[in-house]
């Protein structure tokens, strides 16, 4: 039987691509994907967290949504529903025309649209490049599983605080990401 080598897009490559209007593209294991842009509650959520970690981090740094990152040099450009990083790293970011590895705090608020797959690769692709905490932010059960480079997870629920040692020390509450009235 033979076999067909598909050839993976490097980031040049990628680069190169014009932009679609209403879909936003990702490389993914050298792969390109088409990304529908946010629903309306996924995006209000996105805001949310940007709001609240903003809050929390005061001085030290900001977040952001749709933050396109580079966590690897080639095959890889992905786009965070929202990431936190100190305000070096963003001053960076201007300088190289991208973020590279990823930011300090990766945050996906999953979406029908995911899989369990995707969302594995990507918790392991910003671990091992440079994230801190990467967040799956579950609306639909009103959770967030924090998950960190040395292995631990912790899912936080409903009347918890999520600790948030990289913005100041201070905490989060997991209500306040899914209490209606903030949406």
């Amino acid at each position: 039987m033979a076999s067909t080598t598909t050839k993976l897009m490097t980031f040049a490559e990628f680069e190169q691509l014009p932009e679609r209007e209403g879909l936003r593209q990702e490389l993914r294991h050298g792969a390109l994907v088409q990304v529908a842009p946010p629903k309306f509650d996924h995006f209000m959520f996105q805001q949310i967290l940007r709001d609240l970690l903003d809050k929390a981090a005061a001085a030290a740094g900001r977040a952001y949504t749709e933050v396109g990152f580079r966590a690897l040099p080639e095959h890889e450009f992905c786009v965070a529903d929202v990431a936190y990083a100190a305000h070096e790293r963003w001053a960076r970011c201007r300088a190289e025309q991208y973020f590279r590895g990823a930011p300090e705090i990766v945050i996906e608020v999953l979406s029908p649209s995911n899989t369990v797959t995707e969302m594995l690769d990507k918790e392991k692709l910003c671990l091992e490049n440079g994230c801190q905490e990467f967040w799956l932010v579950d609306p639909e059960r009103r959770q967030v599983k924090v998950s960190t480079p040395d292995g631990h997870t912790i899912t936080y629920r409903s009347e918890q605080e999520i600790p948030l040692p990289l913005l100041n020390g201070g905490c989060l509450a997991v209500d306040s990401i899914f209490t209606p009235a903030e949406r």
